[in-house]
Parts: structure tokens; sequence; C-alpha cells
């Protein structure tokens, strides 16, 4: 990159802002192919939105009382007809090459080495790792370690630190490494929710007795914003999704204090002091 030495002074943006028209930063590889898709997009928009609104204007100009006073009748002409009918092709071709590939990149599962479950309720979330196993067992009866917490909306009178989002902020944070292949599974306890972070370009619908799937590779270390984007009763707007995303290391740092393996929780970065879970309601004021 040739920005390299701007890295450090580069703020990312990854919760909506006041009046933002533009997209979210992208922290993964999809949602910088939708970013860039949209821009592809655009240059086709303009390019037919400018040659139609020219044709137009040469057709008004043109042909009119004033300038044309004996009008030119014919049927067909099969000229125009190939011209009509070739270049929209051309154009379909030119659109549906890149969007294929990026539908299909959406929806690949590359040997995911860790797997998050995802329950939506209303009105909160359940989150679930169970990819760990015992080393202290024995050989022969290998015990699966999980780590399940539940994550419910902070009310806005609850707030644990300044500038802390209203109606954004959750009281257990989603913990996700960064460059790592994570498979998502997803389902729901009662109505149908949508799990959506727009940084991530993701937007799965959870829904009761079916098993979703998806893929996440996060690139950068950060938090993400997020929420239920699927209308699923009175609180649906208080459902928030935040994921921290860390380095490989730090992860590891933060499942073995989760597992109660001996970790030194001052080398976590995020153990800010949220309330309990038990001190927060299940339903929320609007």
């Amino acid at each position: 990159m040739y920005f390299d030495f701007l890295k450090n002074a580069i703020s990312f943006c990854d919760v909506p802002e006041r009046w933002q028209l533009g997209i979210q930063d992208p922290a993964t590889p999809v949602a910088e192919g939708m970013i860039m898709f949209h821009d592809y997009l655009t240059f086709f928009l303009v390019f037919i939105g400018t040659f139609v609104f020219w044709m137009l204007t040469h057709i008004i100009q043109t042909y009119n009382d004033n300038v044309s006073k004996t009008p030119v009748i014919f049927t067909h002409s099969s000229l125009l007809e190939i011209i009509w009918t070739i270049i929209p092709a051309v154009i379909l071709v030119f659109i549906a090459v890149p969007s294929f590939t990026l539908l299909y990149s959406i929806d690949e599962v590359i040997f995911p080495k860790l797997t998050l479950k995802i329950i939506g309720h209303q009105w909160y979330w359940s989150y679930e790792y169970s990819d760990y196993i015992d080393e202290d067992a024995s050989a022969d009866v290998r015990k699966t370690q999980e780590i399940k917490f539940d994550s419910y909306m902070i009310p806005t009178r609850e707030l644990p630190f300044s500038g802390a989002l209203r109606l954004l902020e959750v009281d257990n944070r989603v913990v996700l490494p960064t460059n790592t292949h994570i498979r998502l599974l997803m389902t729901a306890s009662d109505v149908i929710h949508s799990w959506a972070v727009p940084s991530f370009g993701i937007k799965l619908d959870a829904c009761p007795g079916r098993l979703s799937q998806g893929a996440l590779l996060i690139k950068r270390a950060g938090v993400f914003f997020g929420q239920c984007s699927e209308i699923c009763g009175v609180n649906h707007g208080f459902m928030p999704i935040v994921v921290r995303s860390l380095d490989m290391a730090e992860y590891v740092e933060w499942v073995s204090l989760k597992l109660g393996a001996p970790a030194s929780k001052a080398a976590l970065p995020l153990a800010e002091e949220v309330p309990a879970i038990e001190e927060l309601p299940v339903l929320v004021e609007a």
C-alpha cells in the first residue's frame, strides 16, 4: 500500500454515525468485495444514466414541430434492434461475472478453525464456543469444554463508561480472533431474527427449527457493532450485536480466562467494568 505510514492515524468507521450517508469501513474480505462491487456498478449507472439523458434531450431538440415539419415514418430498423439487444447483453455480462464471484465467495466456508454458535431470542442473543478440549483429561476420554453466555443490551441509564453507545452497547461482547476462518452456526428459539454486522458485510437469518451457516474472516482488530435486522417483536430495536476482534495471542488469553485456566486479567485488554447479566432486565424500555 502507498499509505502504510498513515495506518496509525486512520480512525475506522465501525459504528453508525449521525447523518452518515456512506458505508461503514470493511473489516472482512466479503465486505471489501461488496464495496468494490458497489463502486463498480456505479460506473455503469452513471454511464447509462448519462446516455439516456443525452438521448432524450437530443430527441426532444431534434424531433419537434419547430425543427422537423415533416415526420419520418418507418416500421423497423434491423441495425437499431441489433444494437439495443447486443449492448445491454454485453453490459449484463460485465456485471454478472464479478457478481457471481462475490456471491459464491460469500457462501464459501474454508476449513474453519473456530465455530461460533448464535441463538436468537426475544430479545437477546446467546453465544456458544465449543471447539475446546480439556488437555488434562485422559487420552481415552476427551472432555469438551464450552463457553456460553447471553448478550443483553445495556439500558441507557446503566451505560458503564462515558462515550458508550446508546442502544448499541451490550453486557457481554462476542470475542473473535483476527485472520482466522470462522464458521457461524445460527438458529432461533422463538421467532425469526437476523444477525447483521455492516462492517463484516454479513446478514444471516436465524430461523426457529433451522440451522443457518455463514463464514467470517476478520482482517483487523477492533470493536464492531450491529443489530437484529428482522422485525421480531416489540423490542426488536433493542437487540444490538457487539463483536470484539483480537489478535490470536490475546484471544487465547481470553479463552483461558473464560475456561478457568490460569491467566492474567491485566493482560486482557477488554476487561471493561459492566453490570452483571443478572442485574439487567430482559425487557428494556423504549
